[in-house]
Formats: C-alpha cells, sequence, structure tokens
C-alpha cells in the first residue's frame, strides 16, 4: 500500500464522533485540519495528547484549524474519554481501522520482544485545500502539540 505523503490530498472519509454523528472530513475543506491518530482512549500518553489539545484548541481556532483524535476505541469508549476529560474537539471512531489503515498508520509494533499490529501515533496537519502539509512520527507527547502550533 502507498502510504500519503506530504503534498497528497487527504483521504476523505466519515466516522462517528462520541455521539454516533457521522463526521465527514471534507466539510471542513478551507480550514487547516490536525487529524491525529493515537493508540487507546485512556492511556497515559494518550491522555497527557488530549489534554495538550483541549488546552491549546482556542489558539488552534484562532488559526483557522479544527482537531480530531482518530483511534479504534468505539464510540461508547470515545463517550466516556471525552466527557471525563471534558475534551473540546471531536474524537472519531475507527473500530475497523479502515481510516487508520488509509493513512497507513497500523503497522507493526514491537513491545518487550513481541511483535503486533496497532496505532503507530501520528498527526497529520491538511491544509486549507486539502493537501498533507505535513506528518509527524510522534515518540514522544510532550511538547508535540506546541510544535504543530508553532508550525501552523
Amino acid at each position: 500500500m502507498a502510504y500519503l505523503e506530504i503534498g497528497n490530498e487527504a483521504i476523505d472519509f466519515e466516522l462517528p464522533n462520541k455521539n454516533g454523528d457521522l463526521i465527514k472530513l471534507s466539510n471542513f475543506k478551507g480550514k487547516k485540519i490536525i487529524l491525529y491518530f493515537y493508540p487507546k482512549d485512556n492511556t497515559p500518553g494518550c491522555t497527557l495528547e488530549a489534554q495538550d489539545f483541549k488546552t491549546n484548541l482556542e489558539a488552534f481556532k484562532a488559526k483557522n484549524a479544527v482537531v480530531f483524535g482518530i483511534s479504534k476505541d468505539s464510540v461508547k469508549s470515545h463517550c466516556g474519554f471525552s466527557d471525563k476529560l471534558e475534551l473540546n474537539f471531536e474524537l472519531l471512531s475507527d473500530e475497523e481501522a479502515k481510516v487508520i489503515k488509509e493513512y497507513g498508520i497500523w503497522q507493526l509494533k514491537k513491545n518487550y520482544g513481541k511483535e503486533y499490529f496497532g496505532i503507530v501515533r501520528s498527526t497529520y496537519i491538511i491544509d486549507e485545500s486539502f493537501k498533507i502539509k505535513n506528518i509527524y512520527k510522534v515518540s514522544k507527547v510532550a511538547k508535540h502539540v506546541e510544535k504543530i502550533l508553532e508550525e501552523l
């Protein structure tokens, strides 16, 4: 499978938010789109990342940007996670990993000598014309959101 690269057009999709409402990515053309993929609700790194996006959301809005978080967690899981953290942006559920695979985020990982497939924490910045402006493979959550804001 060919992965998306900087300069490619973003892949459009529809995924449910925490309320089960379908969100279509192309409805946000004309804005900058921050699309971040994360492994699992209620884990330490994913919680920190979500809180950083929450804290900085007004700064993203000031730069004409919207933020979406995507994982394989269910709508119900996203609802609990979002409500617990009082998130002010959308989490989208991709339980079948269709979009995750299309964006090239479902990859072979290693942990304590075991290999398994999972989500590689990544963030895509999509410009107003729906083109991929940058791709971050995130190894450390700390300062990640600030780096994205600086780039915008």
